[in-house]
């Protein structure tokens, strides 16, 4: 299926139906107060965001990024969350960015399983190098991961015989010329009343400790006696090189 990919900054257009597009995120994903930071002034990083459409002019899937000063540091521990703060912090202070990193790329779901992720990955990957930037990173969320209680460190390892990774998410990245750089051990940190949490799942978070919640990553931890539960989530940091040099910034193309 012949794809159109555009920078939003080049279609303010296509805004209203960008974010009107439907996505299969579990409701509980949802509820990241540093994610929904990002999502409330896209308009600050619209040359990093992407919107796609098929032949017939429907978006059918989007991915953002944003770029932030990291300096020396290695990636940090808090990943997607870290990813975030570091891009509004820089962009408020007018700093120079010096590092881009994805955020989310969403299919629309009668289109998954047909290969628009990788082709929107490459995209992303390319409008970062057209920016400038010598390389993309991603703090990869693997949600082939059915085994909450397994270790991402465990789980991000795993190959198959052809020595590409297991999880299906992960392998598109490696694929298309990534390589697994570290563990986010507190990529993404969602708190949440019980009363919040019940709404978001529908379980019962009766029970103080570890509530294992499907489609979760990781166990999320409760506490009845304070009726609160927060959700950590570990993520997986991979970098894909852009063939940019990073010497010089430019503006986004017009498309793809």
């Amino acid at each position: 299926m012949p794809l159109t990919i555009s920078v939003l900054a080049d279609r303010p257009d296509l805004y209203d139906a960008f974010t009107g597009m439907t996505d299969s995120w579990p409701e509980f994903m949802r509820h990241d107060p540093v994610g929904n930071l990002y999502y409330s002034m896209l308009d600050r990083f619209a040359d990093y965001i992407l919107v796609c459409q098929d032949e017939a002019g429907e978006v059918v899937g989007r991915a953002y990024s944003v770029p932030f000063r990291l300096g020396a540091a290695d990636l940090p521990d808090d990943g997607w969350d870290g990813a975030i703060r570091r891009g509004i912090h820089t962009s408020a202070t007018g700093a120079q960015p010096d590092t881009v990193s994805a955020i989310e790329i969403v299919i629309e779901p009668s289109r998954q399983g047909t290969g628009l992720s990788a082709e929107i990955l490459a995209a992303l990957r390319d409008n970062a190098a057209r920016l400038g930037f010598a390389e993309l990173v991603a703090p990869v969320r693997p949600n082939g991961k059915a085994d909450i209680e397994q270790p991402m460190s465990v789980y991000a390892g795993l190959t198959r015989a052809d020595g590409l990774p297991v999880d299906p998410w992960l392998r598109v990245h490696v694929r298309a010329g990534g390589t697994i750089d570290k563990i986010a051990p507190r990529s993404m940190v969602i708190p949440g009343t019980l009363e919040e949490w019940r709404a978001w799942t529908g379980l019962p978070f009766d029970t103080s400790g570890q509530v294992l919640v499907p489609t979760a990553l990781a166990p999320m931890s409760c506490s009845v006696e304070h009726g609160v539960a927060v959700y950590v989530e570990p993520n997986v940091w991979i970098r894909h090189p852009t063939g940019a040099t990073g010497s010089q910034r430019i503006s986004a193309g017009r498309g793809w």
